[in-house]
């Protein structure tokens, strides 16, 4: 059995990543801005464009706009706390339970 944490770690939060990564995107961000927007490198930004990372959840409704008024955010420079905005995204997935039943179960 996986604890939450781990769920949350392994895919949920890549997943997160990878839908601000097509948001940004979408929007004619590139991906060297992309990562520096996620202070991440442009090689995991490509890794999420691509679907070899962040590809095992797919939000939907409500969680799904969360994540595009955030990359919009993002790319307004209106984002002060980028980690607090992810927890609230995690946060609003586990109360919605999207991810396919339990917490403690493989999404």
């Amino acid at each position: 059995m996986k604890l939450p944490c781990q769920l949350i770690v392994w895919n949920v939060l890549p997943a997160i990543r990878a839908a601000i990564a097509e948001e940004l995107n979408a929007m004619g961000v590139s991906q060297l801005e992309a990562a520096r927007l996620l202070d991440m490198t442009p090689s995991a930004i490509s890794q999420y464009r691509t679907g070899k990372r962040g590809y095992r959840i797919v939000f939907e409704g409500e969680v799904k706009e969360s994540l595009s008024r955030l990359a919009q955010d993002l790319q307004a420079g209106r984002v002060d706390d980028l980690a607090s905005r992810i927890c609230e995204i995690c946060t609003q997935i586990r109360e919605e339970n999207q991810l396919g039943g339990s917490c403690d179960t493989e999404a």
